[in-house]
């Protein structure tokens, strides 16, 4: 594990366009069917990394307090899964099922998705206005393994708000910190 920053996306530069497996509903699925006319969360993640682990039951919780406020969230796994199982599209929707993800946990075999998006490390966060222009990308909180900081999604939760509020999006923009992504040799 090397212990890795976001890249940090350009502010307001456009999503790109996608087209992944839900290991979920075992169907392809794109940012066209999963954008929200309010505001996109795009997050990478995947299961075997320790800071993934850290703020699991945070994702549920942010993305069960959001959605009924019409932003989407769409979680994507782009690692190695020859080189990492633990990640592998079985143990996806294992880990998708038992935490009760109530958004898509996608698949990016060709890691293509995960260049486009300048991800670098797991979790890596995104949020898209609805132009889908990015608005914020970076941490989740403050919160590290080890470091006695609770989960509380405060960095994405204070971007959503202002979303809400029809507010500039103003929060302090900390890159987020994790495994790399585990990419093909």
């Amino acid at each position: 594990m090397a212990l890795t920053e976001s890249n940090m996306f350009p502010l307001g530069a456009k999503a790109p366009d996608f087209h992944l497996f839900d290991v979920v509903s075992q169907k392809k699925v794109s940012l066209d069917e999963v954008k929200s006319p309010t505001a996109t969360v795009i997050m990478f993640i995947c299961n075997h990394c320790p800071y993934v682990k850290h703020v699991q039951k945070q994702l549920t919780q942010l993305a069960n307090d959001y959605i009924p406020k019409g932003i989407s969230f769409v979680a994507i796994n782009s690692n190695d899964v020859e080189q990492y199982p633990d990640d592998s599209l079985p143990k996806m929707k294992e880990t998708a099922e038992k935490l009760q993800y109530p958004f898509p946990y996608l698949f990016d075999e060709t890691q293509e998705v995960a260049k486009a998006y300048h991800a670098a490390c797991t979790p890596d966060f995104y949020i898209f206005d609805e132009n889908l222009a990015c608005v914020y990308r970076g941490q989740l909180d403050d919160s590290r393994p080890g470091n006695d900081i609770p989960v509380t999604g405060e960095s994405i939760r204070a971007a959503l708000n202002q979303i809400l509020n029809h507010e500039p999006v103003t929060v302090t923009q900390k890159p987020s910190m994790g495994c790399n992504i585990k990419w093909k040799e």
